[in-house]
């Protein structure tokens, strides 16, 4: 028998979203794995720049741009921070 189960491509998933306070946001989802203990801040950085990037391209408001890029220039400071 040939059962075939690849985990997801990604690990995380990045979403905007609207807060209480009428700010945009960036929120991030976890996506099942089999290896979600063995991540260290380095990585889970590494996933949210992936993730923001993915959804910066598909973004068609101007506001989730500016937010996306802002959040993508955050993450990667702290990348380098931790390097």
């Amino acid at each position: 028998m040939n059962i075939a189960y690849a985990e997801e491509e990604y690990d995380i998933v990045a979403k905007t979203c609207e807060c209480k306070d009428k700010t945009r946001k960036v929120t991030y989802s976890f996506v099942d794995s089999y290896h979600s203990l063995c991540r260290d801040k380095k990585d889970i950085l590494i996933s949210e720049i992936q993730a923001c990037e993915r959804l910066l391209k598909y973004t068609r408001e101007e506001n989730d741009k500016i937010i996306l890029e802002n959040e993508i220039a955050e993450l990667k400071l702290a990348l380098d921070l931790l390097q």
